[in-house]
């Protein structure tokens, strides 16, 4: 028998999986969109009734059954409130407060973040077992300390007392450790370290493009946790500089205090959130998403 006469087995081809409906857009149905409906009107709700409350009079909210339509006293009640609260000086503190409590902590704790997720030393372990036992402390046993701290450096009443003790969080820290373990490839800090980078270029060439979804959500959490902080600041501040919330909390004083104005300080000390998520959230939510998909 000749090679010519023999016939070798042919290849069976292999056999493919079709995946059905791959490719195509899926479509919601009309319960989706009820149910996210409800859930969108339940989230609405307190702030719905805050701007009812604040168009309306005292004496209206008093009565039974409570206002469930908007009133003409808004502005009105708005500017009672604002003249009322100082909420001038108030905003322009808070601003500052949220906005360097934001920056300072997304930065540090991405630093920090990156060291616990890539960099090899002693005792990383220990440090961050130590830094995640921090969040178990209650923040009202540090207030009596922090506060004779304060007034030690005779820093009573300024904003660097409110801006100084939350530089940078342990929740930030381990947030973005967690993301940075994943989102981080060890490859690409090797491949950047080979062609020379210095600790600093990888840092601002590698790490923060890397780690820019998780420090737009952080950064936003940061903002609104430090827009709407009371406990420390209404202990650290007095009326002459006070924060938002401070400056809301002299609205409810007197013998009968005025609903109507209090919600209306409410509903402007909530105003500024409401654009900072309508102006970046699609940046955040986009920032999110990339990251999801790069995953």
């Amino acid at each position: 028998m000749t090679t010519s006469e023999l016939t070798l087995p042919q290849a069976r081809p292999k056999k493919t999986r079709r995946v059905m409906g791959a490719g195509k857009q899926l479509h919601a149905g009309p319960v989706t969109y009820v149910v996210l409906g409800v859930f969108a009107l339940v989230s609405l709700a307190p702030l719905v009734w805050t701007a009812i409350a604040a168009s309306r009079t005292d004496r209206r909210l008093a009565q039974t059954p409570p206002p469930l339509w908007f009133g003409g006293n808004l502005f009105k009640n708005m500017q009672a409130a604002w003249d009322q609260a100082g909420l001038g000086t108030a905003m322009l503190n808070s601003v500052i407060v949220a906005g360097t409590i934001t920056v300072s902590t997304v930065v540090f704790s991405t630093l920090a973040g990156f060291a616990f997720a890539k960099l090899r030393f002693r005792f990383s372990g220990v440090l961050l077992l130590l830094t995640i036992g921090t969040m178990m402390i209650p923040p009202q046993l540090a207030v009596v300390p922090l506060y004779l701290w304060m007034s030690n450096l005779g820093w009573s009443n300024q904003l660097q007392t409110v801006i100084l003790p939350t530089l940078v969080t342990a929740f930030g820290t381990f947030f973005m450790r967690q993301y940075l373990v994943q989102a981080l490839p060890s490859e690409l800090i090797e491949a950047a370290r080979v062609d020379g980078a210095s600790s600093l270029r990888v840092v601002w060439h590698v790490v923060f493009p890397a780690a820019r979804p998780a420090m737009a959500v952080l950064g936003l959490l940061t903002f609104v946790f430090a827009w709407n902080d009371f406990l420390w600041p209404i202990i650290a501040l007095t009326q002459q500089n006070p924060t938002v919330q401070v400056a809301l909390n002299s609205l409810g004083t007197g013998y009968v205090p005025d609903q109507a104005v209090i919600m209306a300080g409410a509903l402007l000390g909530t105003l500024p959130l409401l654009i900072a998520f309508l102006l970046f959230g699609k940046q955040i939510v986009g920032g999110i998403m990339a990251g999801a998909i790069k995953g």
